[in-house]
């Protein structure tokens, strides 16, 4: 397995539409489930959607007991989503701190849903349906959003929260945020 390169902020594979994954459980989809779990795990993050490593797939990966980059979350139970359909539930938004592993070295205050249901098929092609709050939504929805080619800063709204995370927060580890 490898840890493969992040696209970064600026290059056009990440504003792509990602199409379906069609086949399960096959070695080549093994493989890059392996490769975005090594990639997501050296670079401290809390997840990784396969666009930000130039695979234009509906698959993102999420998870983690406890993270250098968003020290105070709750841990998030390790997931590889496929095919994901999100639906709001309720009204109510929240605001929260994200950052990015394609936009390294910022952070921005983005509104998402508080509560939402996500769908989708796992590795295996087996269905995966959870309620979920909080902080474990607004992972889901900001690996999601790759999948249509969104990046967290197009959903700021107030640019005097947005900024350099050695600036926002001087606590955190500056090597965490890369």
């Amino acid at each position: 397995m490898a840890v493969r390169e992040i696209l970064r902020m600026g290059d056009p594979r990440l504003l792509r539409q990602a199409q379906p994954v069609t086949e399960f459980g096959t070695p080549a989809l093994e493989a890059l489930i392996a490769d975005m779990f090594d990639t997501m795990h050296a670079a401290n993050g809390a997840g990784l959607a396969a666009p930000q490593i130039g695979v234009d797939k509906q698959l993102v990966i999420f998870g983690f007991g406890k993270n250098a980059r968003y020290p105070d979350a709750p841990p998030v139970p390790e997931t590889v989503l496929i095919n994901p359909v999100l639906t709001p539930l309720g009204e109510e938004m929240e605001e929260g701190w994200e950052g990015c592993l394609s936009v390294p070295g910022l952070r921005g205050v983005v509104p998402r849903w508080k509560r939402l249901r996500y769908q989708g098929l796992d590795q295996h092609g087996k269905t995966i349906d959870r309620e979920v709050d909080g902080f474990h939504a607004r992972v889901v929805q900001h690996e999601c959003d790759h999948l249509a080619g969104i990046l967290y800063p197009m959903r700021v709204k107030d640019f005097s929260r947005f900024g350099f995370v050695d600036i926002l927060f001087p606590e955190l580890d500056p090597a965490s945020d890369d």
